[in-house]
């Protein structure tokens, strides 16, 4: 196996790859293979497995009884999917987990997985901040669901990546169609407003790089109506 992946990944960092094996030896698990738009959790079902993301990406889905659909998040190699379900109260996954393309993923079982987490403080910590770290994100996914206008959206998203990066060069997620996705707008419409704020002068934008010129203007983008 090919253990870069899981010495880059949110659970064990900081582990050397000779750790690793010997910690895969003690800890049952299995490598499980889905197939693109395949499900990998549903949501409500029983919370009883994590899974570290080998190759792929997969994304978490929330849908509601209108048909409408939020994209929540998405999750790529060395990613955790399912650890705050596992951990919750409730036991229950609370979105949808779908493979956007051809996905590998290494599941543990929530008993064994504390198992693992009681030997190994550093994994421990790894968890937790991981954990932490996707509710943060959730709250500023829920404000960004807040505005209803695509270039508020945009101008959301912009300013909490250099507020979290410390520059005004941000890197879009893949493509603007996976951006769109993201934020639940389709892509034409985000690409127009893209092209009006590059005109205003707020930004410039050459794929897959966006360079925010006035961030006060981009912050004035907020409050439009």
């Amino acid at each position: 196996m090919d253990y870069s992946v899981l010495e880059r990944s949110t659970l064990f960092r900081g582990v050397t790859a000779k750790d690793l094996r010997d910690v895969l030896e003690d800890t049952p698990h299995h490598i499980q293979c889905y197939d693109k738009e395949e499900t990998i959790f549903h949501m409500m079902d029983n919370a009883e497995r994590v899974g570290i993301i080998l190759e792929g990406r997969a994304q978490a889905q929330k849908a509601f009884p209108n048909g409408s659909q939020i994209n929540v998040s998405v999750r790529s190699p060395g990613e955790l999917i399912g650890p705050a379900a596992v951990f919750s109260n409730s036991r229950r996954y609370p979105c949808d987990v779908v493979a956007l393309e051809p996905v590998t993923v290494m599941m543990f079982r929530r008993e064994d997985l504390l198992g693992l987490l009681q030997k190994n403080v550093l994994m421990l910590e790894n968890l937790m901040t991981e954990i932490a770290s996707a509710t943060y994100m959730l709250q500023q996914r829920l404000e960004l669901m807040s505005y209803n206008g695509i270039a508020q959206k945009a101008a959301f998203w912009l300013l909490m990546q250099a507020r979290q990066s410390g520059k005004d060069i941000v890197k879009l997620p893949d493509s603007v169609s996976k951006w769109a996705m993201l934020m639940n707008v389709s892509r034409p419409s985000l690409h127009r407003e893209l092209k009006k704020m590059e005109e205003e002068g707020i930004i410039t934008y050459s794929h897959p790089i966006i360079q925010i010129r006035d961030q006060a203007a981009l912050q004035d983008v907020l409050s439009r109506s």
